[in-house]
């Protein structure tokens, strides 16, 4: 039994298969005219044999089959992650942008740096959260790596994910408390599933903290990672898109050369946790 055949993702990668990935659905833009975009492409079969050590797997067994398959990769410099990002996160309907995770906004490329409106580098699994900063490896690990507002970025800090809270200025949907980050609709899944990936990525080797979900707020400089019963259902709420899938092609392509099981498989998640 082929993996392809049980999901739909896989097999909407078949229909791809040769061509390129269409990025008509931004992260969060997915009323966006549609561009001519994405570098790559993936066929089912080639999906197929990438998580072939996985199939059949469930639970502890399934995500230490993925942890295997995903920690070979490539690594990025976190200087090298500025340019990654203008390619990975680039706005569909214009090829000089970038989108903004939690904002939704499209901004020039050319304008990364540490100004009040600039865009800056988002560490959607804090680096405070098993304290790995930007150390090469989860520091520059580009499946949870985001370009963001440099204020909106400051905003969230280190804090884990819940619902509720008030707006944040400059990320209209997203909102926030003293202990919790809650990120706009568009890209709730987004966020479980780069999340998930980390977890599963690293699992105490490289020298770096086992990090790991929990079902709490407040994790501090602990390398856990919550909620994970909100993080669940903002995976099925909003499945992945096709700049989610063109933009795990493009870092399995050209920079890291592993991909996010979650946005292939999003129904491993529930055969995990």
């Amino acid at each position: 039994m082929r993996i392809s055949r049980l999901t739909p993702w896989a097999a909407g990668l078949a229909a791809a298969s040769l061509v390129l990935v269409p990025a008509s659905a931004s992260a969060g833009q997915r009323d966006s005219a549609a561009p001519a975009a994405a570098s790559t492409s993936a066929s089912a079969s080639a999906v197929d044999t990438y998580y072939a050590a996985a199939e059949g797997k469930t639970g502890a067994a399934l995500k230490t089959a993925l942890h295997n398959i995903i920690k070979t990769q490539s690594r990025v410099t976190y200087d090298g992650v500025w340019n990654a990002l203008k390619v990975t996160d680039q706005d569909p309907a214009n090829p000089n942008n970038v989108i903004l995770v939690y904002s939704g906004r499209s901004q020039s490329k050319s304008t990364n740096g540490g100004g009040v409106n600039d865009w800056n580098r988002e560490h959607v699994w804090a680096k405070s959260h098993g304290d790995f900063g930007t150390a090469t490896g989860p520091g520059t690990d580009l499946h949870h790596l985001r370009p963001e507002d440099v204020t909106v970025n400051s905003t969230r800090g280190n804090k884990d994910f819940d619902l509720g809270g008030g707006p944040v200025s400059e990320a209209p949907g997203s909102l926030t408390d003293s202990d919790s980050f809650e990120p706009r609709n568009a890209v709730k899944g987004d966020v479980a599933r780069m999340l998930l990936y980390m977890a599963v990525r690293y699992a105490g080797g490289d020298g770096f903290a086992d990090l790991e979900m929990n079902d709490k707020v407040n994790n501090g400089s602990a390398p856990l990672f919550g909620k994970i019963s909100v993080l669940k259902q903002w995976n099925l709420q909003d499945p992945p898109d096709a700049f989610e899938q063109r933009r795990n092609q493009v870092i399995y392509d050209t920079y890291q050369h592993n991909r996010n099981p979650f946005i292939d498989h999003p129904e491993w998640v529930n055969s995990i946790w």
